[in-house]
């Protein structure tokens, strides 16, 4: 989390605890029931550390993560971090923000040129490692060839908006390079936050 309280800790632990539960995870075990585990084991982990030490008090990260099966695929997160999907040319979020502007744009409280404008935009209802225990969406959904998976921080998204996103998305280069592309224009906007993407093709 931007400006918390030992952010580049807390999302360490956490990729080093969801990768350590989901590799030794046994195979035959349905995706959401590694991610679900793998969630709450990421929490503890951070939360135990930030409870033993006063000065990583308060301490979280977000998450988006996406576990693969052999067709069915599993999309996690906890806080604004997003993923999506493209399919035939089309761009779709998967995930909700955990945040309070958008909680009430859902709620019919805010319209969403307000929500880019309110100076709460910043805040997060929903963190890994804040609270002894936190609840992940899960998304599970069966992958189509040549479906597209993109995985953000906000810092991406606050600076591109969706029809951006598509647009860069539908280029025809290796994923690498629309990596670089999506960062470029994202700095090019603006770059008022550290900027992350990830993107996985189904085969």
């Amino acid at each position: 989390m931007g400006g918390a309280a030992a952010g580049e800790i807390a999302s360490s632990l956490a990729v080093d605890e969801m990768m350590r539960l989901l590799v030794a995870e046994e195979p035959g075990v349905p995706v959401q029931e590694h991610a679900e585990k793998a969630i709450c084991a990421a929490n503890q982990a951070i939360y135990s550390r930030s409870q033993r030490n006063p000065k990583l008090s308060g301490m979280g990260t977000t998450l988006v993560a996406l576990i693969a099966g052999e067709r069915q695929i599993a999309i996690l997160n906890v806080g604004d971090s997003r993923a999506y999907r493209l399919r035939q040319g089309a761009l779709v979020q998967i995930t909700e923000d955990h945040s309070l502007v958008e909680e009430q744009v859902r709620m019919g409280r805010m319209d969403r040129a307000e929500a880019l404008r309110s100076p709460l935009r910043n805040v997060i209802t929903r963190a890994l490692g804040t609270q002894s225990q936190v609840t992940a969406d899960v998304f599970s959904m069966e992958a189509e060839p040549g479906d597209l998976f993109l995985l953000c921080s906000d810092g991406l998204t606050r600076e591109l908006s969706d029809p951006l996103i598509e647009s860069l998305l539908r280029l025809d280069l290796p994923l690498d390079e629309l990596c670089t592309r999506l960062v470029g224009a994202a700095n090019k906007a603006g770059g008022h936050d550290n900027i992350t993407c990830l993107l996985v093709r189904a085969g």
